[in-house]
């Protein structure tokens, strides 16, 4: 019986970069019922979104009661990863969304009521809000309104470390704020020309002026369109570096799934990579990629991804398009589902949706259901049934990381050109580069050198033409 890969263990007691970040993360906490925010609304121009004391709503326009509440739940996590406290939350059962307020008249004088009952000072929709929704509802409840995606871009907002990542997520929240943005006051008056006002400017400056918030809209297109050159920078970058390890020959893994779905754990448990780990919604968004080989020496990378939502904002999925894009140019997709969430099944769609927006749904997927500790056993028979081709695994305990590890190896793309070469004994970075990239199936010491029969791609194969035997 062969033994069972194991990876190495570190020492517990050895801080790691992700303990690191984490004990940061909690010393940073927002606290709550500190509020400077203005009475009135409508005197501020441009807000932070800081979130404190907050009332959830949601509009329930289809599918069942559960997937309803499983959406405001959601939310409520989502809220709660942002730093906020959530006091109440409503669900109005209505065919569409009210085009005015997002709810109905009625149910707009109920969440008065619950704001003004609670003390809360913002408002989160379940949903994105268009610009006249989110300025008509603020006007009535007379407090701050946020929707889902300005949710979402915040909590990136708090958890972007990279250069790039720091640039991916300014570029989705300025695409999100220009056509909301707002004036009031003296930003809607008219900016003249020069020490004399817009009849004495001089030549070229006499005129109507633009208003502040016409300044402000072309500061933001110019800076979209500045981040937009990074980030294509950034993109040229890291398909260098893909088409480097493409060429080398080593096959790229790819972890992708919901968010908390425990996708650091398992990157963590298979390759001790100490990345952050965090039970929140989107706690890591840089993708970490680390080096393993499989039980029969062949190396791979794994690379952890940014983790999906149910209606992720579309200007997250433009803004992380060359990070997501590493998961479309791996050679197999690790699947990770929470087996002790509610709704796995709608998990799995929201994030097979996602993928082939991004053109990784023709990629081979293997389905690995984490968090087996923490599900009851009518769960884990249903989720057998449903998918009898996945892997159970908890990345807490370990239980199935054995079988994970040979089911990956299982999937790795073989070599696909049969080779016999005699390699002389001063050239023993070829052996070692074949063991890493190919597969040896036979292998003899001559007086000559290292006879192998081997199983190499085809770049290799050319570069080792002239040692065939």
């Amino acid at each position: 019986m062969r033994d069972i890969y194991q990876a190495p263990v570190l020492d517990e007691l050895d801080p790691t970069t992700g303990d690191l970040e984490l004990e940061e993360r909690h010393s940073l906490r927002r606290v709550a019922g500190l509020s400077t925010e203005l009475t009135d609304v409508t005197e501020v121009e441009y807000r932070q979104l800081r979130l404190e004391r907050v009332v959830l709503v949601g509009v329930w326009t289809e599918g069942s009661v559960e997937d309803a509440d499983n959406s405001l739940t959601e939310l409520a996590a989502l809220a709660e990863t942002a730093g906020s406290q959530v006091l109440e939350g409503l669900i109005q059962r209505r065919s569409r969304p009210d085009a005015a307020t997002f709810i109905g008249r009625g149910k707009v004088d109920e969440l008065r009521d619950v704001v003004l009952s609670t003390g809360a000072d913002t408002v989160i929709c379940d949903g994105e809000l268009s610009p006249s929704q989110l300025r008509k509802l603020e006007s009535q409840v007379k407090v701050k309104v946020v929707d889902r995606t300005a949710l979402i871009l915040d909590i990136f907002a708090q958890h972007a470390k990279s250069k790039e990542g720091k640039a991916q997520v300014e570029l989705a929240q300025l695409q999100y704020l220009l056509p909301r943005l707002r004036g009031w006051g003296e930003s809607l008056s008219r900016q003249g020309g020069g020490a004399g006002g817009s009849g004495g400017g001089g030549v070229g400056t006499r005129g109507p002026g633009e208003t502040k918030l016409e300044t402000d809209r072309r500061r933001i297109n110019t800076r979209i369109s500045r981040l937009k050159r990074e980030i294509k920078g950034m993109r040229t970058v890291r398909q260098t570096k893909r088409s480097r390890r493409q060429a080398s020959g080593v096959p790229a893994v790819a972890i992708a799934g919901y968010t908390n779905a425990g996708k650091s754990s398992l990157l963590n448990r298979l390759t001790q990579a100490g990345v952050l780990v965090e039970n929140a919604l989107f706690a890591t968004l840089d993708p970490t990629t680390r080096r393993t080989a499989a039980e029969d020496g062949r190396v791979f990378t794994l690379s952890d991804t940014v983790g999906f939502v149910r209606h992720l904002p579309h200007q997250i999925v433009e803004a992380f398009r060359s990070t997501l894009e590493e998961v479309a140019e791996s050679d197999l997709v690790v699947h990770v589902v929470d087996g002790a969430h509610p709704d796995p099944e709608g998990q799995v769609s929201a994030v097979r949706e996602v993928l082939g927006e991004v053109g990784a749904d023709r990629i081979p997927e293997l389905l690995v259901i984490n968090k087996m500790d923490a599900a009851d056993e009518e769960t884990v028979l249903r989720l057998k049934r449903t998918w009898p081709d996945a892997i159970f695994v908890s990345a807490r305990s370990g239980a199935g990381i054995a079988e994970l590890h040979v089911a990956i190896a299982e999937r790795l793309p073989r070599p696909a050109v049969d080779l016999r070469v005699l390699l002389p004994y001063d050239r023993g970075d070829l052996v070692a580069r074949i063991h890493r990239t190919g597969q040896v199936l036979n292998t003899r010491y001559t007086d000559e050198g290292t006879e192998l029969q081997i199983r190499v791609s085809e770049h290799l194969a050319a570069e080792l033409e002239s040692f065939r035997n």
